[in-house]
């Protein structure tokens, strides 16, 4: 089983082209989507996060059962789900506003050592940097990092992060507890503060990560590990946005990895050129269906069959 730790949350996405738009709900928060992309991808998998009772948390519960996504691992409380607002560019990139104070995901409480079975957990986003919980969330890191896969993406929200110099030391004190890291190249220069992100990557490596996966828009995806380097290009789509792209490519990484067994460090860090491109190819087209449709909405496996081929 695959453990996703981290928070829920509601994307308020424009529906329209005017400057004040209708906006309309969606059903996000990086983590969420990582674990909602695994369980369409027939992979095993629980939610860690603690979700409101409102009626936004009761959808978002909903819709991880829909997406065969256990929840004994998701607390509930009466605070509000954190919300937030998407502004989407032109190309369809997101940019987003958000609101959190006082909102349940935030309370997360340490469930204690992950269920016997489980063999890889992820984390990332806002759950890393918003206290009390993103202490809880690192805790359950240091401490199940000996014991399975930790695989970790950032996913930097730079207007919820009031110390950027602190976040980037903590960032740097994960890295020993880090089996895959992922990281887009924007996130990359903002945690080195600029920089060649290849040479960002490999100083990375030696601190700890078996593999660097960075998403590089509309370049494609490139990995790197201690002796390669693999890039794939861009699967060509109609983008409608790209809310939940990256989170994507994170939960049909682990996926790739389940589903050839491969779910450990010393796996990762054995993976041939070829097969790093099988990975990154399988995670490139799962997100290319994301960004061809409204919010973040990861295909099933039959879906991503079909985009494949097969």
């Amino acid at each position: 089983m695959i453990v996703v730790a981290g928070e829920a949350l509601v994307d308020m996405v424009p529906v329209g082209d005017d400057e004040l738009t209708p906006l309309a709900p969606k059903l996000g928060g990086g983590p969420y989507n990582v674990a909602v992309a695994l369980g369409r991808l027939d992979v095993p998998t629980a939610f860690l996060s603690r979700v409101s009772n409102d009626h936004f948390g009761e959808q978002l519960v909903k819709r991880l059962h829909a997406s065969n996504v256990t929840t004994g691992l998701v607390q509930r409380g009466p605070e509000n789900t954190t919300l937030a607002v998407v502004g989407l560019a032109d190309d369809g990139s997101a940019r987003y506003s958000f609101y959190v104070d006082g909102t349940a995901d935030r309370l997360v409480e340490d469930p204690g050592p992950l269920p016997e079975g489980t063999s890889a957990v992820s984390f990332g986003t806002l759950s890393l940097v918003l206290e009390p919980g993103a202490s809880v969330y690192e805790a359950v890191l240091r401490r199940e990092s000996g014991r399975m896969l930790t695989v970790l993406d950032p996913n930097i929200r730079a207007g919820l992060i009031a110390d950027p110099g602190a976040y980037r030391e903590r960032f740097t004190s994960w890295l020993p507890d880090v089996g895959l890291l992922k990281v887009s190249v924007e996130d990359a220069r903002w945690l080195a503060e600029d920089g060649d992100v290849i040479e960002i990557a490999r100083t990375w490596i030696s601190q700890g990560p078996a593999a660097v996966v960075l998403t590089r828009g509309g370049d494609g995806l490139s990995v790197i590990t201690a002796t390669d380097r693999v890039d794939v290009p861009p699967v060509q789509v109609d983008v409608v946005d790209t809310i939940g792209a990256g989170d994507t490519v994170q939960g049909a990484l682990i996926a790739w990895l389940h589903h050839h067994d491969a779910l450990s460090v010393e796996k990762v860090r054995a993976l041939s050129v070829n097969e790093w491109a099988d990975a990154l190819a399988y995670a490139g087209a799962a997100a290319a269906i994301t960004c061809s449709r409204a919010g973040a909405e990861p295909p099933f496996a039959s879906e991503l069959t079909a985009a494949l081929g097969g």
